[in-house]
């Protein structure tokens, strides 16, 4: 059987950072969805021997890079991670899955592209071998993938607490268009974790303020509050940020901020024609630039071929 499905990209309206916990991971309180950006996954599943690359429980897991070359075939590849992660749990044995994966989202962006991506390999799983796992017990596994593949499995609008993988379901977000603009640098998200210091984040996101506003179908009230505690912490010297934030604004963004750990930056609008022009103009400095709109909860029945 062969079946696809698609790897929503993530964003962060709001991200705020409240403590370190004791394990070394911090606990954070931040509103996330869903938008259009996404990849394509497409899995094989087959009768197999359980000897392959990436075999685990009696299973082969082989990774086919659909468009780009650097993509690893062990666990380093969260898809195969994801997929022996599932295989693991389930304790289904004798199978051989090959698993293309057709990148569009930006990598080492803040976006979640990874752990969509292993999110739809968990979705894609549960559907084709009928195991019909709970909500619950896709959180728990998805939790054990990445912190962020718990909410990439359900998407849509919600707020996440802990690491991210305690999920509070919101109102959706209205309609609107988001500008993604991802400027060539990368940032090391464990090294901006350690530049944290809980005691002097001064400003933090309107978090109940975003609530209200999604409940209320405003998007005008969701924009002017986006905020991000990381931009507070950033390497001195990427001004892009700011700069990208600005064009957006002077395009007519009603809000704009870093998503994630970043350095990717969103703008979110109201008006198609002027999400349009501003991508039009960042895309003449930043190539990685993209229009979406904001996705709903996924849909866990996929096409079978």
């Amino acid at each position: 059987m062969i079946e696809t499905g698609l790897a929503y990209a993530k964003i962060n309206i709001s991200l705020d950072i409240i403590s370190k916990m004791d394990n070394g991971y911090h606990n954070l309180k931040t509103i996330m969805q869903s938008v259009s950006l996404c990849d394509e996954i497409t899995i094989e599943c087959n009768s197999g021997t359980g000897s392959g690359i990436g075999g685990s429980s009696g299973n082969d897991v082989r990774v086919v890079d659909a468009g780009r070359s650097f993509l690893p075939n062990d666990e380093r590849n969260i898809v195969v991670k994801a997929a022996k992660a599932f295989f693991t749990y389930t304790g289904i044995t004798g199978y051989s899955l090959k698993i293309s994966v057709k990148k569009n989202i930006p990598v080492c962006a803040g976006l979640g592209g990874g752990s969509a991506d292993g999110a739809c390999v968990l979705r894609l799983l549960n559907n084709i071998l009928g195991t019909n796992l709970d909500r619950d017990t896709m959180i728990k596994l998805g939790s054990t993938v990445g912190s962020d593949v718990p909410f990439c499995i359900f998407g849509g609008t919600m707020l996440g607490e802990g690491r991210g993988e305690i999920l509070s379901e919101l109102s959706p977000m209205p309609s609107c268009y988001i500008v993604i603009c991802k400027p060539l640098f990368n940032f090391s998200t464990p090294e901006l974790f350690k530049r944290i210091n809980c005691k002097k984040i001064k400003i933090r996101p309107d978090t109940d303020g975003i609530i209200t506003a999604l409940s209320g179908n405003n998007i005008q009230g969701v924009a002017r509050r986006l905020y991000n505690v990381f931009e507070d912490f950033l390497p001195r010297g990427k001004s892009d940020i700011e700069e990208i934030k600005y064009k957006l604004l002077d395009n007519d963004a009603l809000g704009a901020v870093m998503t994630g750990s970043g350095p990717t930056v969103l703008g979110v609008f109201d008006d198609k024609s002027q999400a349009l022009r501003a991508c039009d103009e960042l895309k003449k400095d930043y190539e990685e630039t993209y229009l979406s709109e904001p996705v709903g909860k996924i849909n866990f029945t996929y096409r079978s071929i």
